[in-house]
């Protein structure tokens, strides 16, 4: 470590001090303005040395710095870790190169270095061999750079890290400080290494402190023409034709409304300055965002340029290993192919590009609100039932369609205490707030920001102007505001953007290239087609719930529901015009079916709210914002939407940090009533966590445990329970699912009437298991798919039913409102498979036409179920050869042979028929002249 020595000595003593002590040891010395010298002092080894070096091909901003270090540590030698620009070389004269003192590194002794002081760069990957000293006992580390933090940085004894236009400037502040004069060609050496570092003060990393020092080194002698000489060159005839390449080979996409050109390029040998062909091209064709992937030998570069705030070219580059600034970047790439990375930069810049932040796009609509005439008490229901902590106050709140004029806004704080003061039955006019900011729908969020953060408003209404009056749009709340802060990194200073920031579990991110690997062509173009036709009704429409978890889980899912901010039943009706398909609409709840020509079905919603008015009751149903349609589902893993519409496709709008419970394999609720508002959500829960082999937290855990422990078990009944049920026996295994439930305690409030302590014991193990072979047998059978149609369901509850009293499954039916068609299937479906089953009890050696007449009224859940709750296996075995062998067996002969024998139509057609097939089963004919035979042996003798 170093030892710090604070002497109140002029610099001219310190710099004779220093003079006398450097042959012996090794001091690095600062002299700020008032003259104080701080002397940082390490003794060293006698023969120990300093090293100055940059990064792997160098730049003139690199070579500048190198040379300003050494003016602070006389004794060091320069050294390039790699390769330097080809100009550098027509800079680096023999007469500079002699001057100066540059070492090659195969000539040294990297075990004797004990100072490292690297400039521009502190990653370490990026010394390529001198990555070897790091390691040597009490090496010091001092760092001049200034670039951005990126992990995997070094750290070092000192550090001088300022978030300026170039390290050349940074040295120029320390020199200036210190008071250190510079030659002409020191001075020309750093203007060089600024002006190329900051496109000559045009990139947007540019400081004041740059231009300062661009003004201090003018003093110092800089000569302008030769920083012209090599900063603004023409380009030579082998590079013309390589930019002629670079255009010929780039591509444009348009990701986020933002467009980005890539450029890929093999070359056979390595190319000097390449990134000013880059740079070139962007100025000529006037692009916002340039990468270009060059492959130079068997090394690969990727040279970034962004003159945009939506792309940060720095944070692009370090995911690659790289680094730079916002504006400019590049990276080597090791272990890919060119294609390979292209591939990756895709997905990377469809992570992280977002579109402008504007009001409009992130603001919650239609808004909840109130008239100034209700009370205090009537605003704290409101702000109960739909969990919002402000209410704006309109002028007209009769019509939900209708505009409304802005007047004020009550809080829930200023609610909460009116009703301890007794003024609970107060209008809310009396004491809601008036003078409020509002914004108009294209503010930025710089705007939004400063409202919210430096005025502290909670509430931020968006307003648009019609006849001089302030019309409510929708709110920006503050949650929503730290969300696009905290998640959104392109949009966070680039003192703050680091790699580990970039998007792994943000709150939006673009899945379009997921969507494209996971989904057909066809699904592509259909979502593509919902959108463009919500843009065109100015709606907005998200694929929303399933659709979107089982996307990020990389499942397709062809099941899709759409919501609709706006009207869903006019989006469905103006999207079944133009596919000319069928809409079926739902008036009560904003809901559509569409049914397309192909037979999908799409499911349109208008983005709805829902509140309950008491535990397990049905919910009351209003049109919302999309925050809040996601806000009422069931878990956070199904709280996810993706945009539609053409602006923002495939954009994953996430408020809960559901990708993170995703990414978790975890089930979350969304609040700590929802299994008491709906007690369903239970089974829900139980059957996500079974099918996705997920796990429900603690705490979700906990509130399943306490629903059930209110008893709320006695509404555990009607058609909205015995739908989850029914989704939990279709699943594939659902026993482990009715573990689950029997671990909430909630069988004994399922099945009341079958024991009353019901368990899964031995029996109900083995009753369940025989319906699982039983369904895998008929699922493995090689049947048409017409007669494969099976409802497994039914199997595995009549199975839990097997030997259960006559009358329990009537009440089950009763108690949870099964459809009279469904109840009346069920309950002929267990009568006939046990009358069935008693009769072959005992009857181990039936024909082949007694086991045809027994089953033949039996479907497939029927036969199933007879498999299920037979005791024999003889029984087994005749249900198996029924349906592989028998079932489909028909007569030989039909009507118009009986007909052709001259016999007259009636119920002996049918009866001479039925002796056919038993006979043909039994094996006593096989062909159409035997039964034809058998047919004029019966009709004589009944003659």
């Amino acid at each position: 470590m170093f030892h710090w020595f604070y002497l109140s000595r002029k610099r001219d003593d310190c710099l004779a001090n220093y003079q006398k002590s450097a042959a012996k040891s090794q001091e690095y010395y600062q002299i700020p303005a008032d003259g104080v010298f701080t002397l940082f002092t390490k003794s060293c080894t006698v023969g120990g040395m300093d090293i100055i070096t940059t990064h792997l091909n160098a730049d003139f901003d690199g070579l500048a710095s190198m040379i300003a270090a050494r003016k602070l540590y006389p004794g060091a030698v320069l050294v390039f870790a790699g390769s330097a620009e080809r100009r550098l070389g027509e800079f680096l004269s023999a007469d500079l190169r002699n001057l100066y003192d540059f070492q090659k590194l195969k000539n040294l002794d990297l075990t004797a270095v004990c100072r490292l002081i690297v400039v521009d760069t502190r990653q370490p990957d990026r010394l390529d061999r001198l990555q070897d000293c790091l390691g040597n006992p009490g090496l010091e580390i001092h760092l001049y750079d200034h670039h951005p933090d990126a992990p995997g940085d070094l750290h070092g004894n000192v550090e001088r890290v300022e978030l300026v236009g170039s390290t050349a400037t940074l040295f120029a502040r320390i020199f200036q400080e210190q008071q250190i004069s510079l030659t002409s060609d020191e001075a020309t050496l750093m203007s060089i290494g600024i002006h190329e570092d900051t496109g000559s003060f045009l990139y947007s990393g540019t400081t004041p402190a740059d231009l300062q020092a661009a003004a201090w080194l003018l003093e110092q002698g800089a000569k302008l023409d030769v920083v012209n000489h090599f900063v603004s060159h023409d380009l030579s005839a082998p590079q013309v034709s390589l930019l002629s390449q670079l255009l010929k080979n780039s591509a444009v996409y348009t990701i986020q409304s933002v467009q980005v050109t890539i450029s890929r390029l093999t070359l056979p040998d390595y190319a000097d300055d390449f990134s000013a062909l880059v740079r070139r091209m962007m100025v000529m064709e006037n692009l916002d965002a340039v990468f270009a992937l060059v492959c130079m030998g068997e090394r690969l570069y990727l040279i970034c340029r962004s003159r945009i705030p939506e792309i940060n070219a720095g944070a692009v580059a370090r995911f690659f290993g790289g680094g730079g600034h916002a504006s400019a970047a590049s990276a080597a790439i090791a272990n890919k192919t060119i294609f390979e990375a292209e591939e990756e930069l895709l997905h990377l810049l469809y992570r992280c590009i977002r579109p402008k932040a504007l009001a409009r796009e992130i603001m919650s609509a239609p808004v909840i609100t109130a008239t100034p005439e209700i009370s205090h008490s009537e605003a704290s229901e409101l702000l109960t039932r739909y969990n919002i902590t402000g209410l704006p106050i309109v002028s007209d709140n009769s019509d939900r369609k209708k505009p409304k004029g802005l007047l004020g806004l009550i809080s829930r704080r200023v609610v909460e205490k009116a009703i301890a003061h007794q003024l609970g039955a107060m209008p809310v006019s009396d004491y809601m707030s008036t003078e409020i900011e509002t914004l108009p729908e294209t503010a930025t969020q710089a705007d939004i920001q400063e409202l919210i953060i430096e005025h502290h408003q909670r509430l931020l209404p968006i307003v648009r102007q019609e006849n001089g009056e302030d019309i409510l749009v929708g709110v920006i709340t503050r949650t929503d505001l730290l969300n696009l802060l905290v998640h959104d990194p392109a949009r966070q200073p680039r003192s703050l953007l680091r790699q580990d920031e970039l998007p792994s579990a943000e709150r939006s991110r673009n899945i379009t290239r997921l969507m494209i690997d996971t989904l057909g062509k066809e699904i592509i173009l259909l979502l593509r087609e919902i959108g463009e036709i919500a843009q065109e009704v100015e709606m907005r429409a998200y694929a929303v719930g399933g659709f979107a978890r089982d996307l990020l889980l990389q499942t397709c899912n062809l099941d899709l529901d759409i919501v609709v901010e706006g009207d869903g039943i006019l989006f469905a009706q103006a999207f079944a015009a133009k596919k000319k398909a069928a809409v079926r609409t739902h008036e009560k709840f904003a809901t559509a079916t569409i049914l397309l020509a192909d037979g999908m079905r799409l499911d349109v919603a208008t983005a709805r709210l829902e509140y309950y008015a008491s535990p397990a009751a049905l919910p009351i149903v209003e049109k919302s914002s999309l925050k809040l349609d996601l806000f009422r589902r069931d878990f956070t893993v199904n709280a996810m939407a993706v945009h539609l519409n053409p602006d923002r496709f495939g954009l994953l709008v996430d408020y809960f940090s559901s990708q993170n419970d995703l990414k978790e394999r975890q089930l979350r609720v969304l609040h700590n009533l929802s299994f008491v508002e709906d007690p369903t959500r239970i089974f829900r829960a139980v059957r996500f966590e079974q099918r996705l082999d997920f796990r429900i937290t603690k705490h979700s855990e906990k509130l399943i445990r306490n629903a059930v422990q209110m008893h709320l078990g006695k509404t555990f009944t009607g058609l909205r329970f015995f739908n989850e049920l029914k989704l939990i026996f279709s699943e594939d295994t659902p026993l482990a699912a009715l573990r689950r439930l029997e671990g909430f305690g909630l069988f004994p409030l399922l099945w009341p009437d079958l024991r009353p302590n019901l368990k899964i014991d031995r029996r109900f193990i083995h009753v369940m298991t025989q319906a699982e072979k039983a369904i895998s047998w008929f699922r493995l059978l090689y049947l048409p798919e017409a007669e494969k149609q099976c409802e497994c369901w039914s199997v595995r509850l009549l199975a839990l039913f097997s030997r259960s009293r006559e009358l329990e499954l009537p009440r089950f039916c009763d108690r949870f409102e099964v459809p009279p068609k469904q109840r009346k299937f069920l309950i002929e479906r267990k009568s006939k498979a046990e009358r069935i089953a008693a009769t072959m009890q005992c009857r181990p050696f039936l024909k082949a036409s007694e086991i045809y007449w027994l089953l033949r009224d039996l479907d497939n859940e029927g036969l199933l179920c007879l498999m299920v709750i037979a005791r024999k296996k003889h029984i087994q075995q005749a249900v198996s050869r029924y349906v592989t062998n028998l079932r489909d067996i028909r007569p030989l002969i039909n009507g118009q042979d009986l007909l052709e024998l001259g016999l007259q139509p009636g119920a002996v057609f049918r009866t001479l028929l039925n002796q056919i097939i038993e006979a043909q089963l039994n094996g006593e004919i096989s062909s159409k002249e035997e039964a034809l035979a058998l047919v004029q042996k019966l009709h004589s003798e009944e003659c």
